[in-house]
Parts: structure tokens; sequence; C-alpha cells
């Protein structure tokens, strides 16, 4: 994967509006965001409440500006993922950029995580979704991506490849650790593996 600078750094790098954002992401992964008031955010971000008013104007403001960041950060993941041009080698590159930039940055999944049990009030992981399904069409469309099965499933499959794993890998090995006990060797511990399947004919 090309390296490319942290899409927390703008044009401004760090003006007050993105270094407000940056805390929110921070804050909102660690204690969700009906935990954090814009009072606490505004003192982490080093600025006064009234200038995090002036640039958000709301808490809503704020957590369209947090998703933002969080779509910014797979897209730069997926368009930087170098591959050989085949529809397996874009597939794996694609992949293995976003678990990287998911293992680099700690706050954007734990900010999913929590999103993932918020209810309708984020939209983050519709906003992926239409990212994957923009990616897939266009794939599909110069043929480095299979036609087998329908695209709506293509996407939810690419989804849960590379969120399942997120989301449900850390429940699996710690109620494998239960059953298995603190001597079981390590390359016994199992991978989930989820696969999204059209309905049957």
């Amino acid at each position: 994967m090309t390296q490319t600078s942290d899409p927390r750094a703008s044009n401004q790098d760090l003006t007050s509006k993105a270094r407000i954002r940056n805390a929110a992401l921070d804050l909102y992964g660690r204690q969700g965001e009906d935990a954090t008031s814009m009072r606490v955010i505004a003192a982490a971000a080093g600025v006064n409440v009234g200038l995090l008013v002036h640039h958000f104007k709301t808490k809503d403001g704020i957590r369209e500006a947090v998703e933002q960041l969080v779509i910014d950060y797979f897209e730069q993941a997926i368009a930087n993922a170098s591959h050989d041009g085949t529809a397996r080698g874009i597939a794996t590159a694609r992949d293995a950029a976003v678990s990287q930039m998911l293992a680099g940055n700690p706050a954007v999944v734990d900010y999913l995580r929590r999103a993932a049990l918020s209810g309708p009030q984020s939209s983050i992981l519709i906003r992926i979704t239409d990212l994957a399904a923009a990616e897939v069409a266009r794939l599909r469309q110069v043929q480095l991506a299979s036609t087998d099965r329908s695209e709506s499933t293509q996407v939810l499959g690419l989804m849960m490849h590379q969120l399942g794993q997120l989301f449900l890998q850390p429940m699996l090995e710690t109620m494998w650790e239960h059953l298995a006990g603190p001597d079981a060797p390590a390359g016994a511990k199992p991978t989930l593996s989820v696969t999204v399947l059209d309905p049957p004919n």
C-alpha cells in the first residue's frame, strides 16, 4: 500500500475545525457520542465551546464530520492499494489495505463498533456500504469482479468480509480462550469466515 498523509490532516493541517473533529472521533470511539458533551470535545481540542458551535452548529454536525473522516480513511485505503490488475489481486490488495488502515487507527475501529450498536442515529455503516457498492459496480463494469452473484449480495459479502472480523473476531477469541484454556497453542486459534449467499432459486 502506498503511504499517504493521514486523512486527519487536511490541507490546513490541524486547524481548529480539524482538531475538534479529530478529538470527537477519539472521544466517540472511547466513550460513545451520548456520553460526550460538546464542552468535553472542545476541551480535548483545546478550543472554547463557542468556536465548536461556530464550526459545527450542533452535535449532529460534529457526527457528520466524524463520519466523513472515517469514510476518508476507507477511500484512501482503497484508492492506494497496490495490486496486479487482476480481479483476485484487486480484492486481496483492497482487503489488506483496509485491514492495515483499521489496525493503524484504533479510534476508527472503536467508532465503528459503537456505531454498529447505536441504531439509526449513525449513518456510517450505510455510507460505508454505499462506498463498497460503488467500488463493486465499477469493478463489475470493467469485468474485474465476478458477476456470478447478484450485485447486492456481492456488496454484502464484501462488507461482511471486511467488517465481520472487526466486529465478531474479538468475541470469537474471547470464547475460544475460555474454552481452550491458557495452555492452548496459539496456532490452534480459529478464525472467523462469513459467507453471504444469494437466496435459492
